[in-house]
């Protein structure tokens, strides 16, 4: 027994003076195995990803603006990967898919565009050819002739959402008490506050125009579901990512996962981004 105290109290003082040592030296004390693989894999994600050299843009939807991304951008960013939010005025669909479009012109090679809510019309209305996939986020995705309204209103979305009513410039607007039960219903109360003060309108004019032949009829897409959303109803999530022929995940989030589980979307984006890679070697195979 005293043996055991003794080389208990030998290994004790050992950490004190490796500490000590880190302390006064600048010596970074050994990571543990755990940490080790994490940051090896990490930075092997990383390495794949940048490998891609594609740039996402991502394009938000009605009441929110680019800082909706924060929590998505930088773990994309941190992966290497160029990432860019893209500005919409929210003023109509050609308005708004015009904005994307002088978005692009400020990237270069292949694009991942990504999409939250109303902006799904937008990126499905964009012709550019350097896009080579699409990702959706609890996302709007009209067919050649429907407009957002007509799939928004397919089917009734939950008894929190908002009764909407146009103001006299023709704007919608979500009332700011019912802003964090309806629209994010996870975020912290003060995030929640703050969301709806800062909300950016959408016109009446955007939800009312007719989409052209959408992108996604040709091009991959991955749509996550959010079977929490109490904006957009998941059954008609399900139908559009279903019609496209998506990569469907879904899982057990609010309208506004980009905010309130951001690595969710993360993931989702990394799929469309890692794809790119079979995508480029098809192409060569067949070219």
């Amino acid at each position: 027994m005293p043996e055991k105290i003794d080389r208990s109290r030998r290994q004790l003082l050992g950490a004190a003076a490796t500490t000590i040592a880190a302390a006064q030296f600048g010596i970074t004390a050994p990571a543990d195995a755990g940490t080790t693989r994490k940051t090896a894999r990490h930075q092997a994600g990383k390495s794949e990803t940048a490998k891609v050299n594609a740039t996402v843009v991502l394009v938000h939807g009605a009441w929110a603006d680019g800082s909706s991304w924060a929590r998505v951008i930088r773990p994309l960013q941190s992966r290497g990967l160029r990432t860019m939010a893209a500005p919409m005025p929210l003023t109509s669909l050609s308005d708004d898919v015009a904005a994307l479009e002088r978005a692009l012109e400020r990237t270069e090679g292949p694009v991942v565009l990504v999409a939250h809510a109303y902006a799904g019309a937008v990126i499905g209305a964009c012709t550019n050819e350097r896009v080579r996939s699409l990702v959706f986020i609890s996302a709007l995705c009209p067919d050649e002739g429907e407009t957002v309204a007509d799939v928004f209103y397919r089917r009734s979305a939950s008894a929190q959402a908002p009764k909407l009513a146009p103001d006299s410039h023709g704007l919608l607007w979500v009332p700011e008490d019912g802003f964090g039960a309806a629209w994010c219903q996870n975020a912290r109360p003060e995030e929640a506050a703050l969301l709806a003060a800062t909300q950016r309108p959408i016109a009446v004019a955007a939800i009312q125009e007719k989409a052209p032949k959408p992108a996604w009829k040709v091009k991959p897409s991955w749509y996550l579901v959010a079977e929490e959303d109490r904006m957009i109803n998941p059954a008609t999530q399900r139908f559009l990512a279903g019609r496209m022929g998506a990569h469907i995940r879904s899982e057990r989030v609010d309208h506004a996962s980009l905010i309130t589980a951001p690595d969710l979307v993360v993931g989702t984006v990394l799929e469309a981004v890692n794809s790119l890679t079979a995508q480029r070697s098809s192409a060569q195979q067949h070219g």
